[in-house]
């Protein structure tokens, strides 16, 4: 915890600094100011002091028409607040010095001016010269208060709107970035990764015309097919990197669901033991693709690693979410040689799972297998 954290917020409650609190106060203390000045006077003068005070609910809107009506009960009463307070809303919401400079001069001289004027208002005196230097201030500071209070409005104001311009700023140098980089990607694997999986789709196909063994013409049917799909698909992936795929949003197509699954573990020529009973609830389409992909992957794990190994596969539903177990018991032997991998196959399970509301976990067993087990559920929340 910061020593930020810790001291005591000076952040006034929200009903403090509410708009209508903020318009009612200045008219209170005008009100206080006007009847504690005016107890004694005629009905008229108390009468000009309330219209003073009763005017600053339009010093917003109309700050001239709220001060110059201020200006009566300013000059036959010694009230302050009401004319002070409609000088700051004159500099604060009309700040052109052909405006404000005006309003001030005028309540200076109504307050220099003041009713009933005495014999000697201009005689060249000590007191005179106080008189006018107090109508000056009293003009004067509210005036250059206002003006101050507008111009950090309008810096907070710029502030803000520099700051949301940095901000699509910086989305636009990411956005870039993004493009540029998945530019790259579409070129390496279409000028890299199409190009081999092509190569092993021709060489499939030429392996299955010449070859005189009925086994080896199946195992290249199944190597070409399996090499025309991994085409498509690379071809979709790259039209979405390269932002020509169709909308943003739109799914590659075609999706693999659950009903894929038998096919992808007969393809996978391994000795697998299914159970799939994933329920008569209808899946959403992000749960059965999770599904598959976890199925796909710890199937290529095990052909790697385990091909002779007895395989389970179990996809059953359990209430709310769906569980996927793929199992494989310890392999009689070890492949001399395993295929490459680039080690972020569970990672991007697990991720995935983990956008879903799911779980998925990965790990040995005790007999000397392998696990993957993911549970998907139905909705996320």
């Amino acid at each position: 915890m910061t020593t930020a954290d810790q001291l005591p917020s000076r952040r006034l409650p929200a009903w403090c600094t509410a708009p209508w609190l903020m318009l009612l106060l200045p008219v209170l203390y005008a009100l206080l100011d006007a009847a504690l000045v005016a107890r004694e006077a005629a009905w008229w003068q108390v009468a000009l002091s309330t219209l003073a005070a009763v005017a600053l609910f339009w010093r917003r809107r109309f700050p001239v028409v709220a001060l110059l009506l201020t200006m009566p009960g300013s000059w036959v009463d010694e009230i302050w607040l009401a004319p002070i307070t409609a000088v700051y809303s004159v500099a604060a919401e009309r700040p052109r010095p052909r405006v404000v400079i005006p309003c001030g001069v005028l309540f200076a001289l109504v307050e220099f001016f003041h009713w009933p004027l005495p014999q000697d208002v201009l005689d060249l005196s000590r007191a005179t010269a106080l008189d006018a230097i107090q109508a000056v201030m009293l003009a004067a500071g509210p005036a250059a208060t206002g003006l101050l209070a507008r111009t950090r409005r309008e810096l907070a104001a710029r502030l803000d709107e520099l700051t949301r311009g940095q901000e699509r700023e910086s989305r636009l140098l990411a956005e870039r970035v993004l493009i540029s980089e998945r530019g790259r990607l579409a070129r390496e694997m279409h000028d890299v990764v199409s190009h081999q999986v092509s190569l092993i789709s021709i060489q499939a196909g030429a392996l299955q015309v010449s070859s005189p063994d009925p086994a080896a013409v199946t195992a290249a049917r199944t190597i070409r097919e399996l090499s025309v799909r991994t085409l498509d698909e690379l071809r979709q992936m790259v039209g979405v990197l390269r932002g020509t795929g169709g909308l943003p949003d739109a799914p590659l197509a075609p999706q693999p669901r659950l009903a894929d699954l038998p096919r992808l573990i007969e393809q996978s020529g391994l000795a697998a033991d299914t159970e799939l009973v994933p329920g008569d609830r209808p899946w959403p389409e992000a749960v059965e693709r999770a599904a598959y992909r976890t199925v796909q992957e710890a199937l290529t794990n095990i052909t790697k690693y385990a091909p002779e190994a007895a395989v389970h596969v179990r996809v059953r539903a359990k209430g709310r979410r769906l569980r996927v177990e793929v199992r494989n018991e310890a392999p009689p032997v070890r492949p001399a040689e395993t295929l490459p991998g680039g080690g972020h196959g569970l990672v991007g399970l697990r991720e995935r799972a983990q956008l879903l509301g799911g779980t998925l976990t990965a790990g040995p067993t005790q007999d000397g297998g392998f696990e993957v087990r993911a549970e998907l559920p139905a909705s996320r929340g």
